[in-house]
């Protein structure tokens, strides 16, 4: 038995451990389950998920750059019908919380996806990703609007008695405000950071490097940035606050629950080491031991400024 209490809460949601599974780096959690022991993780956050099947954008869809990558997936999803029939048996014989993470392009589809999936017994949360285009609003990113990420939290609460999560964009001004706003209307947590926007081009042919031009900018290249957007979000609301951006090693991760993160998400990692987040486990363990620190969620919020 460990000597350090591994466990932290979110909302009425208790974890094994801080340590989660970004949303679209481990598919469906079956893509990932020869290369780690998934009932060791603290979650599993699945591959965004819409109402109906999306194919995604054409290829290429992802480049590496400096220190991360770039990717322009587009959303690419079995639907929410195909997901609870082919997907949802495998991940109930995992011994992990399951979090659904998903997209729209109308505030109707994000309360329908969560009406349809909240009654599966095996999901224990949602993360609602609102970095998606509003195609009735001309295609403006949810994730951008004060008053829509508001009314995205309000609603999918009126559908679920399950934790909600909003996963926040980090291509706003003040992201403290949208935390605020989440808060407000009853949301549980939020997961910061989604990806930044970026490109790369090739030089030769003097094309982009990925089809759809701009893609979303993770790897250890947006850290610092994900770090100031927990912190101000830390020191500005009391919403908990799930880490998300460039997590590598241990280090990497006590520093996001130092600024103010409960728990925190590996992405991009699990394509550099699909064990990437047990490995990030055992190192805050023995970090807690060497500092004396008996509970992992002594650590979050502790900056000193």
């Amino acid at each position: 038995m460990s000597k350090v209490d591994l466990r932290i809460k979110i909302g009425s949601l208790e974890l094994k451990n801080p340590v989660l599974l970004a949303s679209g780096t481990v598919g469906y959690g079956n893509e990932i389950a020869n290369f780690t022991d998934l009932s060791k993780i603290g979650g599993i956050v699945t591959k965004s998920l819409s109402l109906k099947p999306r194919p995604g954008n054409p290829p290429q869809r992802i480049t590496e750059t400096p220190s991360g990558m770039l990717n322009a997936i587009g959303l690419a999803n079995v639907g929410v019908e195909e997901f609870v029939k082919s997907k949802i048996p495998f991940l109930k014989e995992v011994n992990s919380t399951l979090i659904c993470n998903i997209a729209a392009s109308s505030v109707e589809e994000y309360v329908e996806c969560t009406k349809i999936l909240t009654s599966e017994e095996s999901i224990k949360a949602f993360e609602i990703n609102v970095s998606c285009p509003n195609v009735k609003e001309g295609g403006l990113e949810f994730g951008n609007d004060l008053k829509a990420v508001g009314r995205i939290t309000a609603e999918t609460k009126k559908v679920t008695s399950k934790p909600i999560f909003i996963k926040l964009s980090p291509n706003v001004a003040r992201i403290s405000e949208f935390a605020k706003v989440v808060l407000s209307e009853g949301g549980d947590a939020v997961s910061a950071i989604n990806t930044l926007v970026g490109t790369s081009f090739n030089i030769w042919t003097k094309k982009p490097k990925i089809r759809n031009i701009t893609g979303g900018l993770s790897g250890p290249a947006i850290r610092p940035v994900a770090l100031a957007k927990v912190l101000e979000i830390s020191r500005n609301c009391p919403i908990p606050i799930i880490g998300i951006g460039g997590i590598l090693t241990w280090q990497d991760a006590i520093e996001f629950m130092i600024v103010g993160a409960s728990a925190f998400q590996i992405g991009t990692a699990n394509f550099i080491n699909p064990n990437s987040g047990l490995d990030i486990l055992k190192g805050i363990e023995e970090f807690c031991i060497q500092t004396n620190v008996t509970k992992i969620s002594d650590l979050t919020a502790t900056y000193q400024i």
